[in-house]
């Protein structure tokens, strides 16, 4: 059983409710269940045309967004993350030493068949086991 289990989501789709389930079954008895979405800011040139307060109010409209989505799963904590959602998924379940990942993958397209971009970069690179659920 798991210690420590990110859920990753996208605010566009929610908490999937087998995500969750899921994340509840591989927990352990003390284990927690980690909520994580990540906030990913405009490209550069993009942002220099941006006030700053769009950059801001978009961030925290997220974070409001990703704390409502949790509200309803009592037993979830809600993070959000900055950066490209790969790497952010993977540095953060390094950082808190993570045992699990749980997280979707899209329908395929020619690129990317069988995962999604993100996925497949947490599968590759991540210190912990994955779970992808389709």
């Amino acid at each position: 059983m798991h210690k420590k289990i990110i859920v990753s989501l996208a605010l566009d789709h929610g908490i999937s409710a087998e995500a969750l389930a899921m994340a509840r079954h591989l927990r352990g008895e003390d284990g927690e269940i980690i909520a994580v979405h990540v906030y990913e800011t405009p490209p550069g040139m993009a942002n220099a045309y941006l006030p700053e307060d769009a950059v801001k109010n978009a961030f925290q409209t997220a974070k409001t967004k990703l704390e409502e989505k949790v509200a309803e799963a009592g037993d979830v904590d809600a993070i959000i993350l900055q950066g490209h959602p790969g790497r952010a998924i993977v540095d953060y379940a390094t950082e808190i030493d993570a045992d699990c990942i749980i997280m979707g993958s899209h329908k395929p397209g020619l690129s990317d068949y069988f995962l999604g971009s993100t996925s497949s970069r947490v599968v590759r690179h991540a210190p912990c086991s994955v779970y992808v659920m389709r």
